[in-house]
């Protein structure tokens, strides 16, 4: 299992931690409309899910900013951020920040997400930091699982697989 500190304590990430070469999980997650939104929705494209704590926080936008500018370029990407926040607070933060690339989804109802992918922090109910790619068939190219909850992730080793699929 990855070990993951936040603010240098270390924390319990609960669910399978999943690995570059395995067939990605299937998970439920909610639109801002409360429509669930699955894997298999989007069967068929290259996925870059960005996992965030909470979407207004400062990493958090910054990350979420950063992969909105970079989708841009990322065409027939599906460009994706999860995070437990309510949908109702994600579509109010992505229209106050000018996001309109990536598509937020929220993993509030039952970690879904957070379960299958190994993300939920236990002692805070939140997912930690994490980025995941995916190829068309399912397939994980690309996993990381940042060790300081606090930190950013490597934005260019997300973006190069990305580019090499």
């Amino acid at each position: 299992m990855a070990h993951v500190r936040f603010k240098g304590n270390p924390v319990t990430l609960v669910g399978n931690e999943v690995k570059v070469g395995e067939q990605a999980p299937s998970f439920t997650v909610w639109d801002h409309d409360l429509s669930p939104v699955t894997l298999e929705d989007s069967n068929g494209t290259v996925r870059m899910i960005s996992v965030v704590p909470s979407i207004d926080t400062p990493v958090c936008d910054q990350q979420t900013r950063r992969f909105n500018e970079e989708a841009a370029s990322l065409k027939g990407v599906s460009v994706i951020t999860i995070s437990v926040d309510l949908p109702f607070a994600q579509k109010r933060w992505c229209g106050a920040a000018g996001i309109d690339q990536v598509q937020t989804l929220s993993d509030y109802r039952d970690l879904s997400f957070g379960k299958a992918y190994g993300v939920v922090i236990e002692e805070l109910r939140l997912l930690t930091r994490a980025i995941f790619v995916i190829d068309r068939n399912n397939k994980i190219v690309h996993a990381e699982y940042v060790s300081e909850v606090t930190e950013h992730p490597d934005y260019e080793a997300a973006i190069q697989a990305v580019i090499e699929i």
